[in-house]
């Protein structure tokens, strides 16, 4: 359990620091990649998030609930009050709770998780098919 923890943290860290550079530096990347690959990134990282928290449980509960996560994250966009607006209105908070409501974000949502349940799927068949597998 520890390992798993530790290997879904990395991968958490490397998700948002090239989410953080598609953002940052979205003139390095094709446009496609700077405009949705943040989003992507983000709910990479939520799913990811998951896997620290708990990583027993299966691939699929794990995914449902980050993607249920960003799409709450994304319909809260859609309430404005001046104390939630005004976190998001900070560099920290713009970048955890957005601040327009997009239909795309959710797409990119569905991708960012679906692509993380993949990766995750694959490395768990390679692990159990290994002579060496736990």
């Amino acid at each position: 359990m520890i390992r798993a923890r530790l290997c879904f943290a990395v991968a958490a860290m490397v998700a948002i620091a090239l989410g953080l550079a598609t953002r940052m530096a979205s003139e390095a990347f094709p446009e496609a990649i700077a405009i949705y690959g943040g989003d992507v990134l983000w709910a990479s990282t939520a799913a990811l998030l998951a896997g620290v928290l708990l990583p027993g449980a299966r691939t699929s509960w794990r995914s449902a609930g980050a993607f249920a996560f960003a799409v709450a994250v994304e319909c809260s966009q859609l309430y404005h009050a001046p104390w939630i607006d005004s976190i998001r209105s900070t560099t920290p908070g713009a970048l955890v709770l957005g601040s327009g409501f997009l239909w795309s974000d959710i797409a990119c949502y569905a991708a960012g998780v679906g692509i993380v349940a993949v990766v995750e799927s694959v490395l768990r068949g390679a692990i159990r098919s290994s002579p060496h597998g736990a």
